[in-house]
């Protein structure tokens, strides 16, 4: 089987989260003579394959096989792979069956290497995450089994394959403003407190306020307001109370901690409640690292391109690796068409990923 056959097959199966439609037996299946570890939890299906040709060290390719729905606005059936002008459509193409397909079948086709080569596949990276990567890692600690490096292989090119990676992601961390008042009549603003008026004054000091200077690898984390919401949608009663809802994408330079006092700069004084929660932490990697290095010269091999490194996107499973101290590096197809009605991936990106990884496995 083909790299394009084995992508094919992937995108035939139904896989929206957490359902897997059957695509991690058939993986264990068709990577033979690896060990197989299958972590099942919360109605996700988590599977790690491993196989030690060597005493060097441990390589890992991540990756998740769900899928987001498919929506509306499709030409042709989503889960139907459609071939035209050497792209393929279907859902999952770029997002990331091509990425696995990839690394699959770079693993199958692979002779020999210096230590340990693994993956691990998710069924759930698309949803809340809680079941997926995370805890086969927290497993692989466990059993002493957890790699030094890993390729997660999100799409990540931007204008032509090969001229992207991501050496590190941004955090996410959510807040909710909640600012009391006192409701009141409109036509006797001074029998009430209006907590619109209130906040209105402090807006322009805080949205889409720079939070640091950013550095090298990360712009700088903006304080982006999300929603606002007040009142009873009458024009006659003042609101009793409004709400604020934000999200800070975080560099290394700014934490929840910063986030609070920033708030509270701006709050003081005010009758208010805040909540913060962080779903990601910020994370980056050494550009002259190991995986770094031998992931550049492998893509200026096959693509005599030299890539950028960025940070830029939303986040992923990475952040899961580093929080275990693994050094990781993303690298995919590109990522104009993620999410979206007839996503769809040109067959030359999917070979040439294949050529890289399978380069990337007899250099590293």
């Amino acid at each position: 089987m083909s790299v394009i056959d084995l992508l094919i097959r992937l995108l035939s199966a139904p896989s929206v989260t957490p359902d897997d439609a059957g695509l991690m037996e058939f993986i264990e299946e068709y990577l033979t003579g690896f060990e197989l570890i299958r972590l099942d939890e919360g109605g996700v299906k988590n599977l790690f394959m491993y196989k030690k040709f060597g005493d060097g060290e441990h390589l890992c390719f991540g990756g998740h096989i769900d899928v987001v729905p498919a929506g509306d606005g499709w030409s042709s059936e989503p889960f139907t792979p459609r071939i035209e002008d050497k792209k393929i459509y279907a859902r999952g193409s770029q997002d990331m069956k091509s990425g696995v397909s990839a690394f699959v079948q770079a693993m199958k086709d692979a002779k020999e290497f210096r230590g340990t080569l693994s993956l691990l596949l998710t069924s759930d990276e698309e949803g809340d995450a809680t079941y997926g990567t995370q805890i086969m890692l927290k497993h692989l600690k466990e059993i002493n089994l957890l790699p030094d490096y890993a390729i997660v292989a999100e799409p990540t090119c931007e204008d032509r394959f090969g001229d992207a990676i991501k050496i590190g992601r941004r955090g996410s961390i959510n807040g909710l403003i909640e600012k009391r008042g006192l409701q009141g009549h409109a036509a006797y603003p001074e029998k009430a407190h209006n907590p619109i008026h209130k906040v209105a004054q402090v807006l322009p000091k805080m949205a889409g306020v720079n939070l640091d200077n950013g550095d090298d690898f990360f712009a700088p984390s903006k304080f982006v307001i999300t929603d606002i919401r007040a009142g009873m949608e009458v024009t006659n009663v003042t609101p009793g109370k409004l709400k604020m809802m934000f999200n800070v994408r975080n560099n290394t330079h700014t934490d929840i901690e910063d986030i609070e006092k920033f708030v509270h700069q701006y709050f003081e004084g005010m009758d208010y409640d805040l909540n913060l929660s962080q779903s990601a932490k910020p994370f980056v990697t050494n550009p002259n690292s190991r995986i770094v290095e031998v992931l550049d010269n492998s893509i200026q091999k096959i693509c005599n391109i030299t890539p950028k490194h960025s940070t830029a996107g939303g986040t992923s499973d990475a952040r899961f690796f580093a929080e275990y101290g693994v050094k990781v590096v993303e690298f995919g197809v590109k990522n104009d068409t993620i999410h979206a009605p007839n996503e769809r991936v040109g067959i030359d990106e999917v070979e040439n990923l294949y050529r890289v990884f399978s380069d990337v496995i007899e250099s590293f």
